[in-house]
């Protein structure tokens, strides 16, 4: 939706036709969202307000100087006093949406003169060619509803005065709730629950003779004292449930408390003590069994280049053997050959040749073989084979002395660790004192808990025996006023009552969640502080906003300043408003109330161009200045500009445009 143009004539202060322009578009591919609209206190600002609220809804609407009066007494209250009584009073509001994926615009007129007829202001809605669509007429106020329910009209028509209310209070204020209740859907259900209960109670007397009466009245009586306790109770029981969850912390200070003085390792010095004597035991097995190496083959560990130098040796001895004994088998075959040589028919000039090359090759065959000095350890296969195994054996021995040697090390710590954590063992005088402390908050704790049990289970009884009451009532309908009507209407109401109940219960639920995370980024980004609040909550029954900081802890509202209130305030309703889920201008009255410079700054600069496609600002002077309005107008978010001139000695305002203060 966009208002696009306001005509005000002969109404409050605004004397003859006076035309507004509220297009935020420029020309057709321009468009900035603010119009600006400025006047002194007492200038006409709020009544500005008043006539888009009055335009859009009628007798319904919240009208800020309405207070108690009758719709036809502020009909008479909103004429101008200047005018002929005979003159008419009329408010045109041009706006558009889109319907059907086509913009559609309509022009809603409201006409009056002095002392209305009937009480009433005459309805007219213009369409985009000037008719009068009479069945439009007819059902205004439940298609104004579904473009901007009047229950949430106050989170985009809103003025500073509701801002500085909402800052300061704890809970939000009648008409901010409303408008919560009504974007949460509780207002209709709520209403709806109201009027079952009155339809079902008026049944009961129309139906019912004086016997029945009185029986009703006395169950009737019975259920609101039932309530009324159950009620008692429920408060009750969550105070003791405020007290548990004290006592708890307390018993955990303690305990943290018996824990670092060395309670609990006190309470356990019999078990450690016991544990060092085990561990000694199984050091004193470590050591037995490093002595049995000792005593075997491991002490020839410290002599390992003698048994390398011993190893080494066999095997060349064993080599040089092997050598020997080849070269000898073959001088023995080589005599053979020139034996049976002198036997044959050669010539013993061939037969000393073929020797003399026998030689010969036998000394090139063995020239390259090891040579060594002496032969000294003289060992045979089955020493150099013992050798071996002994050498293999004193390397497991090595091995297994390391695991031990480290099993030692390890034991060894174990028990340094014991003894260190018996010496911080707190004295016996001090163990008793930390022992008493912590028995006596869980004891406490016990109690608290026993006591909210007990509560707990007396509030259970209360919900059985006012369930029992409303089944005897609904009961005692059945069957002792026997009218089908009323008993299918009673029967019916109480099944939507319980169904009104889950949908109320779900849907606030699941909306207060968005609306939550919606507040919390509004804040962050209009006060620029990301480490002050971390985590915002809403209280489903008050409404009231509880801040949270990194560490999970509380934020009261107190330590905010002003300003950060009222920037909270803001959030608030800019965050109601982004969860509407319509897409509405927002008109504020009175934007910046008391905030100092630093926080006008953050609204003018991320606020207010931000706060919706079209925004209204009804501002003093004081409020959006010289320095905010030329930061408005360099960073080009105002599209019009207007001045309300109040002319104090006829009482009269007229609209300047294209013109503000400075």
């Amino acid at each position: 939706m966009i208002f696009l143009e306001l005509v005000l004539q002969n109404f409050g202060p605004y004397s003859g036709k006076q035309v507004i322009n509220l297009n935020p578009k420029i020309d057709e591919e321009t468009s900035h969202p603010i119009i600006l609209l400025g006047g002194m206190n007492g200038g006409g600002k709020t009544t500005l307000m008043d006539a888009i609220r009055l335009a859009l809804y009628g007798a319904r609407a919240q009208c800020s100087t309405r207070g108690n009066l009758s719709y036809s007494d502020f009909l008479n209250q909103c004429v101008n006093n200047k005018i002929d009584p005979v003159a008419d009073t009329r408010i045109e509001l041009l706006f558009e949406h889109i319907e059907n994926d086509k913009p559609i615009k309509y022009r809603v007129v409201r006409s009056w003169t002095k002392n209305p007829k009937d009480g009433k202001d005459t309805l007219g809605i213009l369409g985009d060619s000037d008719t009068w669509p009479d069945a439009l007429v007819n059902i205004w106020d439940e298609y104004i509803e579904n473009l901007l329910p009047l229950g949430i009209s106050n989170l985009f028509l809103f003025d500073g005065e509701q801002v500085k209310e909402l800052a300061e209070q704890e809970t939000p204020p009648p008409v901010v709730v409303d408008a919560i209740r009504g974007l949460l859907g509780l207002e209709l259900a709520d209403r709806l629950a109201v009027d079952l209960d009155i339809l079902v109670n008026r049944k009961l007397k129309e139906v019912g003779n004086s016997k029945d009466l009185a029986n009703l009245e006395e169950i009737e009586t019975r259920l609101t004292q039932q309530q009324e306790d159950y009620q008692t109770t429920e408060e009750k029981l969550e105070t003791l449930k405020n007290q548990v969850e004290d006592l708890e912390q307390k018993q955990q200070e303690a305990f943290d408390k018996f824990i670092s003085e060395g309670g609990k390792i006190a309470a356990e010095r019999n078990q450690l003590e016991l544990q060092q004597d085990t561990k000694t035991a199984e050091i004193e097995q470590v050591r037995q069994s490093m002595c049995e190496l000792a005593a075997d083959v491991l002490p020839l560990a410290l002599i390992p280049n003698l048994l390398n130098q011993v190893q080494a040796q066999g095997e060349k001895e064993f080599r040089h053997q092997q050598v020997q004994i080849s070269k000898d088998l073959l001088i023995e075959r080589d005599q053979r050959l020139l034996a049976w040589l002198n036997q044959v028919e050669i010539s013993p000039i061939e037969v000393e040749k073929i020797q003399s090359f026998l030689i010969q090759d036998v000394d090139k065959l063995y020239a390259k073989t090891i040579q060594i000095e002496a032969l000294w350890l003289l060992a045979d296969d089955e020493s150099l084979s013992q050798l071996d195994n002994f050498i293999y054996h004193l390397q497991n021995s090595k091995v297994f002395g390391k695991e031990k040697l480290a099993i030692l090390k390890n034991k060894e710590e174990e028990i340094h660790t014991l003894e260190r954590q018996v010496q911080t063992a707190a004295a016996p005088e001090d163990y008793t004192k930390l022992r008493q402390a912590l028995e006596t908050s869980q004891n406490q704790v016990v109690e608290a808990k026993a006591n909210y049990e007990t509560i707990r289970r007396r509030l259970a009884e209360l919900e059985t025996i006012i369930a029992k009451s409303k089944k005897e009532l609904s009961d005692y309908t059945v069957e002792n006023i026997k009218h089908k009507n009323s008993e299918h209407i009673i029967t019916s109401a109480a099944k939507v009552q319980s169904t009104l109940k889950t949908f109320r219960e779900k849907l606030t639920l699941r909306k207060l969640n968005k609306l939550e995370e919606e507040v919390k980024n509004c804040f962050l980004y209009l006060l620029h502080k990301s480490d002050l609040v971390h985590r915002i909550t809403i209280d489903t029954k008050t409404f009231s906003l509880l801040l949270y900081d990194l560490n999970g802890k509380a934020v009261p509202k107190h330590r905010l300043s002003a300003g950060e209130k009222q920037l909270l305030a803001i959030a608030f309703l800019w965050g109601l408003a982004k969860v509407s889920g319509h897409r509405l201008p927002v008109a504020i009255d009175t934007p910046l109330g008391r905030l100092d410079s630093s926080h006008r700054s953050n609204l003018v600069e991320r606020y207010f161009p931000s706060a919706s496609h079209q925004v209204i600002l009804l501002s003093t002077d004081t409020e959006i200045g010289k320095k905010e309005v030329e930061t408005l107008r360099e960073n080009e978010a105002i599209a019009r500009e207007y001045l309300l001139k109040y002319d104090s000695s006829t009482r009269q305002t007229t609209v300047v445009e294209n013109q503000y203060f400075w």
